[in-house]
């Protein structure tokens, strides 16, 4: 196969980084619209809120079980190809559910397709992207990726509040749909399968590179995918790595990012200042995101992962007794926000150090599972507790608390040495 040549030699990964970050960052805004199109289904259907949150909590849930398979899938059949049909899968889904008449609809276009389709497109996307292109300034790298989830929410949530809040739920499906289908043209013309497609080695890797080949590409990729869970599983550093990231999706998107609007509206704030407040925290978590990626190279990820969790748990103990000001609101957006997804670029740099670069995305992608499981319970919880107590202030605590159990577990992780041996290398 001839190699098609681009401009910028090796620093065109950095052109790669690009579109990934806008695909990682219109997956964060479809993933980011059933809160705030809850009240709106609430009032057009009469839908309850539990309804509505379990139908974010099945989205969330698949989003993360996609991913571990999305990550071989890529390898076998190629991550164009992957992350063509996850777009596809994500804007047909949305627009299908325009036509949505019973919960159970809602639970297929917005829990079902669209969490799979998105779980193709997030952290596994990130870490596949940066294994392949980059030999250097990872976690730097996977910091400003992971930061995109928090610029879906800087970009998104102001723009699909307002439009909820003029024009109800139907605009913000059209909103994400055009904006998804708009990237599959970028990904096809800009995002080569991996360098040596154009002619190049990885960032920062020297002329003889050879970069690890995953055994994926070859054979079963579903039987190779639950093997490497079944391998990774009987470590305890996987267990570690588990538990915190399941209390990670726990503290976010399956709580704030599902409930925070909600529980702000029942204070008594706007749905579009609410907004307003998640894209103040993404400001900060882009700035936090970044800077831990750039941490995450120089210093010890687990005594990282301690500092961020303690932050986040403190923080979600804080707001039911902040008292909803606004001076109080933009304290807890500023702690909150500043490690929202900074967790991501350590344990992505344990789980490479612990189970190797060739296993390391499959394995991180069960991780990122964990982290989704607990979003999934979160949404789920969050609404049954606002159903059961008539507010979020007890949810809200014992999230709190689950983030302070995390920084403790984190600092009993230990990478020092191989987790298991690798497979043999496919040639």
């Amino acid at each position: 196969m001839i190699a098609q040549s681009r401009p910028f030699g090796q620093r065109y990964a950095f052109v790669v980084v690009a579109v990934i970050f806008f695909c990682l960052l219109i997956a964060a805004g479809l993933r980011s619209a059933p809160s705030v199109m809850m009240v709106p289904l609430e009032e057009s259907f009469g839908w309850r809120r539990d309804v509505t949150s379990w139908a974010a909590s099945v989205g969330i849930l698949l989003y993360g079980l996609t991913g571990p398979f999305a990550a071989a899938l890529m390898e076998r059949i190629g991550l164009r190809r992957t992350l063509l049909g996850a777009l596809l899968v994500m804007s047909a889904s949305t627009v299908l559910s325009l036509f949505m008449t019973q919960p159970w609809h809602l639970f297929i276009t917005w829990g079902v397709f669209s969490g799979i389709g998105s779980g193709a497109v997030a952290s596994v996307l990130g870490a596949t992207i940066v294994n392949r292109w980059f030999k250097t300034n990872r976690g730097l790298m996977m910091g400003l990726m992971s930061a995109s989830s928090a610029t879906g929410m800087l970009v998104f949530l102001p723009v699909i509040a307002s439009l909820a809040q003029s024009g109800g739920w139907k605009p913000v499906a059209i909103a994400v749909a055009i904006a998804t289908a708009a990237l599959i043209p970028f990904v096809l013309l800009l995002v080569p399968e991996r360098p040596a497609s154009i002619g190049q080695v990885r960032y920062g890797a020297d002329a003889n590179d050879v970069p690890p080949v995953s055994p994926a590409s070859q054979g079963n990729f579903l039987a190779h995918t639950l093997n490497t869970l079944r391998r990774a599983a009987g470590t305890r550093v996987f267990w570690y790595l588990f538990a915190t990231f399941f209390i990670c999706g726990f503290t976010t998107n399956g709580l704030v990012g599902t409930h925070l609007i909600a529980f702000c509206g029942d204070m008594g704030i706007p749905e579009v200042q609410a907004a307003g407040l998640l894209s103040l925290m993404g400001i900060f978590d882009l700035i936090g995101t970044t800077l831990s990626g750039w941490l995450t190279d120089r210093f010890d990820p687990r005594k990282l992962l301690g500092v961020y969790y303690a932050i986040r748990g403190l923080s979600l103990i804080y707001l039911p007794y902040s008292g909803f000001s606004g001076t109080s609101l933009i304290i807890f957006a500023v702690l909150y926000g500043l490690d929202w997804i900074a967790t991501v670029p350590p344990t992505l740099r344990l789980a490479n150090e612990a189970f190797g670069d060739r296993s390391g995305p499959i394995v991180f992608g069960w991780i990122v599972a964990g982290h989704q499981i607990g979003a999934a319970a979160a949404a789920a919880f969050g609404g049954t507790m606002r159903e059961l107590q008539g507010n979020y202030e007890l949810a809200f605590l014992i999230a709190g608390m689950t983030g302070i159990a995390a920084a403790c577990i984190s600092l009993l992780i230990n990478t020092s040495r191989p987790a298991f041996e690798p497979e043999p290398q496919m040639v």
